[in-house]
């Protein structure tokens, strides 16, 4: 009843009920239609409707904490719209990701000013349902309108009671989903799972102890720890092949970054047109590498993943970036390896120095020099895309300071491009787009060209400015570009089904190393971006033993062909390892436990799971227990942040 104009406890309660289930569907909605979760069976779908309801009513009980109806009534409406935010950022990050937000994600604020034309791209007009029952929530507290009555009081003895009730359903539920997937928990599967069977608020959960744990690893790590990294990496050595150890010996090193560009791009046609003719071209060029049987293994870090394995040989963190909460850390990274050979570093970019925290790990990396977008005119929209300078004036711009740059050098290139959503003015395309009728998809193909006409000009640049005949140019994809979110469209597009088969072959992204006067050619073999760093020092004669490196050098006849992804699959020249199933790499048809033929190799399949397991596992505690800081190789400065500085001295500098 409403006495003194003022809730009654029980009024409360009632809504608290609806709240309760009105949270729960729409969570259930979300899950079941924004998330592709491969939900199957009956147990399932089953766990998938069920697994919101016990969060959602242990995070609203936190609203009977308070004494008075009011303050009650206020709890729960800011906790409802805090969950309910929480919902909608994870359907709209899942949209580009094909992933949930992680709590590092949360932290990577310096990123977000750059993210506007991305973030709008993925909005829909349907996007405002997900905060109608919000609206009248709030109304319903501003109005004070009695809705709901009853006589029924709730004490703390029946409210501690609700709250045993949403811990005994969680816990149903964990149970439930331990039968169909046994230590769900404690085995690292992929965060999809842990959506599907308990739900996107106990995965967040989840993901926050998990996030815990690995900060509080640097605290409890000390000396010893390093050992059993150094037994693993030392045992886990590639010997360099005689051929190519020392091919490009003080050679000028220049890695081009090639935005979410993907190997399905190469020799792709659009009415008879080729995509990307001139990288067409190098695939077959004498003096070029080309690995196409390479992947990205970027796990949420994506672009930033990609550059800390080239430069580090070790993975990025199964959430976030180690970029963004890592950037304090102890590395022995490229530039600093190749100071004491003479060389200086340099990354050129033309976009905010601060985005991907670039400014800061840069120097632990021990790079001489970061130009960012203070170092380049930005004043012309035409030259600018979402995030910087677009290419060709980039490498106009780069010209002057790369040319300036004390020989030899190491240098990274960041092209901005071809990335996400794909858009471009229009007079500056010269390929038609594709008509899937996917946005992202026909649009990718003219930004792809875009970049193809990019390196040509800047394969040009280095001829004409004399530095082609000793500079060692490395070209890598560094994550996809096209995500699973638009599967249907890329089925058109490779003219077959995209199975869990295709899809990981689809990650492959192109690895060109062009050497002047070396012998290039196709090379089959299978590897990642963990095995860049070994394979440019073996080039440079820099033998990488006494380094901690997790990857291989690509050349060796030691090279182990399992490319790792950061959630433990795996790729090989004979089966891939996908969610746990297996497939043939030749047929891409799954291997059957139940055939005896299939058993073996299934068997074997485990086995080299269990080592992508603790090599991903060796490189996470190295990152998170900053266990690098307790060893120094033999002849070997670790870099000093304190004598860096990337501030333009140009007091009159055009940059943004």
């Amino acid at each position: 009843m409403l006495k003194n104009n003022k809730f009654s406890l029980n009024h409360f309660a009632g809504i608290y009920a609806v709240a309760v289930i009105v949270l729960w569907i729409k969570t259930y909605i979300v899950q079941i239609t924004q998330f592709n979760l491969e939900v199957k069976g009956v147990l399932q779908h089953f766990l998938l409707f069920i697994n919101p309801l016990g969060a959602v009513m242990l995070l609203l009980a936190i609203s009977f904490l308070f004494k008075k109806d009011k303050r009650k009534l206020t709890a729960l409406v800011v906790i409802y719209t805090l969950v309910t935010i929480l919902l909608f950022a994870n359907a709209v990050y899942y949209r580009f990701f094909s992933d949930f937000i992680t709590l590092p994600t949360v932290t990577q604020t310096q990123n977000f000013g750059d993210l506007g034309g991305s973030v709008l791209s993925l909005l829909h007009v349907t996007d405002i349902l997900y905060f109608v029952d919000v609206a009248l929530l709030i109304y319903l507290r501003v109005k004070k309108k009695n809705v709901l009555t009853g006589d029924k009081r709730i004490t703390a003895k029946k409210g501690s009671t609700l709250v045993t009730a949403a811990i005994a359903i969680s816990l149903f539920n964990l149970a439930l989903a331990e039968m169909d997937r046994p230590q769900l928990l404690s085995r690292g599967f992929d965060r999809s799972y842990i959506v599907k069977y308990l739900g996107m608020y106990n995965y967040t959960l989840y993901d926050s102890v998990e996030t815990a744990q690995a900060s509080s690893q640097r605290a409890l790590a000390d000396s010893s720890d390093i050992s059993e990294v150094l037994n693993y990496t030392r045992s886990n050595y590639a010997a360099p092949d005689k051929e190519y150890f020392g091919v490009a010996k003080d050679m000028n090193v220049v890695y081009l970054h090639l935005e979410s560009f993907q190997t399905f791009l190469l020799d792709y046609k659009i009415n008879g047109e080729e995509v990307t003719p001139f990288l067409n071209k190098l695939t077959k060029n004498n003096e070029t590498l080309y690995f196409d049987n390479f992947f990205h293994q970027t796990g949420q870090g994506k672009t930033s993943d990609a550059e800390f394995m080239l430069e580090n040989s070790l993975f990025g963190l199964p959430q976030g970036s180690a970029f963004i909460t890592k950037g304090q850390n102890t590395y022995q990274a490229a530039p600093n390896i190749l100071k004491d050979n003479g060389y200086t570093s340099a990354v050129f970019h033309g976009n905010n120095g601060s985005f991907w925290n670039r400014n800061v790990i840069y120097k632990q990396f021990g790079y001489d020099e970061f130009y960012d977008a203070s170092y380049y005119d930005t004043s012309s929209d035409k030259d600018m895309a979402e995030y910087g300078l677009l290419d060709k004036p980039f490498f106009t711009q780069s010209r002057p300071m790369l040319n300036d740059l004390p020989q030899p050098f190491y240098t990274k290139l960041i092209t901005v491009g071809n990335h996400f959503p794909y858009k471009m003015d229009q007079d500056l395309v010269t390929i038609d787009k594709e008509t899937t009728g996917d946005a992202s998809v026909d649009d990718y193909f003219q930004t792809a060209r875009y970049l193809d006409e990019s390196v040509k000009q800047f394969f040009k640049q280095l001829e004409k400015d004399g530095l082609a005949d000793n500079t060692m140019v490395v070209l890598y994809g560094d994550h996809y570009g096209i995500s699973s979110n638009h599967n249907k469209a890329m089925e058109q597009i490779i003219g077959k089904e995209v199975t869990p088969y295709e899809n990981a072959g689809l990650q492959r992204v192109p690895l060109f190393i062009h050497v002047p006067g070396m012998q290039g050619g196709v090379k089959h073999t299978y590897g990642g971006q963990i095995d860049m760093l070994p394979t440019i020092l073996h080039l440079l004669g820099e033998d990488t033993q006494k380094y901690v490196q997790l990857g291989t050098d690509l050349l060796s006849k030691d090279h182990k062909e399992v490319v790792a992804f950061r959630n433990g699959d795996f790729t090989s020249p004979s089966v891939y390892s996908i969610d746990e199933k297996v497939y043939d790499t030749k047929t891409g048809k799954q291997l059957d436990p139940e055939k005896k033929k299939d058993l073996a190799r299934i068997e074997k399949a485990k086995e080299t799971s269990a080592e992508v397991s603790t090599k991903l596992g060796i490189s996470d505690q190295i990152v998170n227990g900053d266990l690098l800081r307790f060893y120094t190789p033999t002849d070997y400065t670790p870099a000093d942040p304190l004598k860096l500085d990337y501030t333009n001295p140009d007091p009159n500098a055009t940059g943004k």
